[in-house]
């Protein structure tokens, strides 16, 4: 190994590298600004982002991007925007957290796991995946999320399942001293995902690939930074003088620089596979939120009852959807209205 490969050494494991994904308004800005506490955190950017900070007595970083797994942008364009989130975050993530909407129906989340394993193996999604539910000031203020994962969305509880039953939420109803609590615990999850795992980072081709790359741009850019400032010994003194901190020194402009990676996005996106724009996703959605902003003149107690009625008429379907759908959230309202009596 040459000392230019050896002054390019990946950062030191102490820095806990995090991907942040997520569709458009799951709450990606403001996870990350509620990990390093950032003040005007980029939002509704079109390009891959990395911010560095602390948090809770450790170096993280966060690299986060567009929805590039569910977009439906132009092959060249989504492979640019996978390419630049895999060089920001190389050598590896040692987590990725998938923010999901807690109160919102899926929608490509699960397609989201799908991509995650065709781009980089199995082991990131059940090893290396955590789901960070937002939006959680939806909920009733008596209402305990872990609850109503259970009693209310199975089809969350489907990509925590997959994800190893991992999931988390920085979410305290405004609480401050619980949200540098909920930060800690988050980055005690990804610890022990790196505990868990067989390496200290997801490690796969891809990532192999763009550590490579970022290797032999950061002793171009510091061979560019001598030659700017008029030292010029020969091509082999310059590579064997190289020292680490010339090239860690390097390391953003390195990674910023990268060009496309090597990603099959013709064969892992097909033309019909992931798009949002689709039909019955734009359809479920409409409904889904008429029927929201309806159940939010309702009173407390049945709310839930209502949503969960209306819910199982909106998946039935047709007047028979109706009928049961008015049918079951008549009898949860009544069976939830005498248990709330039989306690008083």
């Amino acid at each position: 190994m040459s000392a230019a490969a050896a002054a390019a050494a990946a950062p030191p494991q102490s820095e806990l590298r995090l991907v942040v994904l997520g569709r458009a308004g799951a709450g990606k800005s403001s996870a990350a600004s509620t990990i390093l506490r950032l003040e005007d955190p980029e939002q509704g950017t079109d390009t891959a982002v990395k911010h560095r900070g602390e948090a809770a007595g450790r170096q993280v970083v966060i690299v986060s991007g567009p929805a590039w797994f569910g977009s439906a942008c132009d092959p060249e364009e989504r492979r640019k925007h996978i390419s630049s989130v895999i060089a920001l975050s190389s050598p590896g993530p040692h987590a990725f957290l998938l923010c999901v909407p807690v109160n919102q129906p899926i929608d490509g989340e699960d397609k989201a796991l799908d991509v995650l394993t065709a781009l980089f193996g199995s082991a990131a999604v059940a090893r290396n995946t955590i789901v960070l539910f937002t939006h959680t000031e939806e909920l009733e203020e008596d209402e305990n999320l872990d609850e109503y994962l259970v009693t209310w969305r199975k089809d969350l509880q489907e990509l925590v399942e997959r994800c190893g039953g991992r999931y988390h939420t920085l979410e305290t109803r405004g609480r401050e001293p619980e949200e540098g609590k909920a930060v800690e615990e988050l980055l005690q999850k990804v610890e022990q995902v790196v505990e868990d795992s067989e390496t200290q980072h997801l490690i796969c081709p891809l990532y192999q690939e763009a550590e490579e790359r970022v290797r032999e741009r950061q002793v171009e850019v510091v061979r560019q930074r001598r030659a700017d400032k008029e030292v010029s010994p020969t091509d082999t003194e310059q590579e064997e003088n190289i020292t680490e901190e010339e090239m860690e020194a390097a390391r953003d402009e390195a990674e910023r620089s990268v060009g496309d990676l090597n990603v099959d996005v013709e064969d892992i996106f097909p033309p019909t596979s992931v798009s949002p724009s689709s039909t019955a996703p734009s359809f479920l959605w409409g409904l889904w939120v008429k029927l929201t902003g309806w159940l939010r003149a309702l009173p407390k107690m049945v709310r839930r009852e209502a949503l969960f009625g209306a819910l199982v008429g909106l998946f039935v379907g047709g007047p028979i959807g109706g009928m049961v759908g008015a049918t079951v959230g008549s009898v949860a309202t009544e069976v939830s209205r005498r248990k709330t009596q039989k306690t008083k």
